[in-house]
C-alpha cells in the first residue's frame, strides 16, 4: 500500500517536473506595443514600471525596496483620495506592512468581499508579472471604485510576504490579515487574490497543466485568464467566471479541485481557507505558462497591458457584482 502510494506520488511529481520544466524551455514572449496604448493600459503600465523597474527586487532580503513599494502604493492610494490603513507587524526584527483601503457597506455592512495582491518578490527577479501585475490591476481597480457605493463592505488589500521564504508560514501577510478579521469576527463572504495577470501567448501548446489528461479538458494556448478554487470555493468559482466573461473578452478557464493539486493553493487565497471562508485565485497560471516565473526575466518587457487593461474592466464588474449580487 505505501510503496503504491509512494509511485503515485512520485508521478505526479514527475509529471509536473515536465510540466514547469517545458515551459521553462520555452522563449518568452514580448508582446508588440499597440500603436495607441488605452489610457487604462497606459496607468498600468505606468505602476509596473515603478514596481519592477525604478523599485526592483522586493523580496524579503530586499528591505528598503519592499518599504519603497509600500510607500508607492499609498500614495497612489492617497492621490486617489482614500485614506489607506497600514496593518503592520513585526518579521525577524523588521516591521511589514499589509495596506487596506476598505469601502464600507450599506444594507450588508457586516459582510465583507475582500480583493488582494501581493506586493513583494522572490529574492533576485523584478517581478513584473509575479506580482507587480496584480497589484498595477487592484491600484487600478480602486480608481474605477472611487465613489462605489457597496451593499457589502469591500476591501481592497495589498498583500506582504507573500513569497518564499515566507510562504505557508504564520508571517505572510494575507496569513495576518486573515487570522486579524477572524478575530475581529468579520464575515468574509468571498475573497479574490490576484496572481500574476500579465503573461499571455498565442502559441498553442504553450499551456502547460499540473496533471495529465487536463490538456484534452483545457486549452493549450496561453490566452486565457483562470480562475482557481478548493471544492469549497467551486460556487465562488463559477460567479465569478461568469462575471469575468460578461464583462471582459478574455477567454476565462475554471478549475475547482483539491488543494493537493499543484499550484491550487500557490498564493493568498489559502490563508482565507484556512480561516474556512470562500476564496479562489485569478491568475494567468504562473509557472504552467511564463518561463519567467521567478526569474530574472520577469521583465515589464513581457507584459500584455492590452489584455491587462481589458481584464480590469472585467474585475471591476465582478467586484461589483460580489458586492451587490
Amino acid at each position: 500500500m505505501i510503496t503504491a502510494l509512494l509511485v503515485i506520488l512520485l508521478g505526479i511529481a514527475a509529471l509536473m517536473a515536465y510540466s514547469v520544466l517545458r515551459i521553462r524551455w520555452t522563449p518568452s514572449v514580448s508582446p508588440p506595443l499597440p500603436v495607441t496604448a488605452p489610457e487604462e493600459s497606459g496607468r498600468l503600465r505606468a505602476h509596473v514600471e515603478e514596481l519592477s523597474v525604478r523599485i526592483g527586487p522586493r523580496s524579503v532580503l530586499d528591505y528598503p525596496n519592499v518599504e519603497a513599494a509600500r510607500r508607492y502604493i499609498v500614495a497612489a492610494l492617497g492621490a486617489l483620495g482614500y485614506d489607506p490603513v497600514l496593518q503592520t507587524y513585526e518579521y525577524r526584527g523588521k516591521p511589514f506592512s499589509n495596506v487596506i483601503v476598505t469601502i464600507p457597506g450599506t444594507a450588508k455592512r457586516d459582510e465583507t468581499v475582500l480583493v488582494g495582491a501581493h506586493y513583494d518578490t522572490v529574492d533576485g527577479t523584478p517581478g513584473a508579472d509575479d506580482n507587480a501585475s496584480g497589484v498595477a490591476v487592484l491600484l487600478e481597480i480602486c480608481r474605477l471604485l472611487k465613489g462605489f457605493a457597496p451593499v457589502r463592505t469591500l476591501k481592497m488589500v495589498f498583500f506582504v510576504l507573500e513569497e518564499p521564504p515566507v510562504f505557508r508560514t504564520e508571517f505572510m501577510g494575507s496569513a495576518v490579515c486573515a487570522r486579524e478579521a477572524k478575530a475581529a469576527g468579520e464575515r468574509i463572504s468571498a475573497m479574490i487574490s490576484l496572481e500574476m495577470l500579465g503573461y499571455y501567448s498565442e502559441q498553442k501548446g504553450g499551456q502547460a497543466f499540473p496533471l495529465p489528461l487536463m490538456g484534452l479538458m483545457f486549452s493549450t494556448t496561453p490566452d486565457f485568464i483562470a480562475v482557481v478554487g478548493n471544492l469549497d470555493s467551486k460556487g465562488l468559482v463559477r460567479r465569478i467566471a461568469e462575471s469575468l466573461k460578461q464583462g471582459c473578452d478574455i477567454p476565462v478557464e475554471t478549475l475547482a479541485a483539491p488543494a493537493f493539486v499543484p499550484g491550487v493553493d500557490f498564493s493568498d487565497h489559502r490563508s482565507f481557507w484556512k480561516m474556512g471562508w470562500p476564496a479562489v485565485m485569478i491568475t494567468d497560471t504562473a509557472f504552467y505558462r511564463n518561463p519567467n516565473y521567478h526569474g530574472e526575466g520577469d521583465t515589464i518587457a513581457t507584459l500584455d497591458f492590452d489584455r491587462m487593461g481589458r481584464l480590469l474592466r472585467g474585475l471591476s464588474k465582478t467586484i461589483t457584482d460580489l458586492c451587490d449580487a
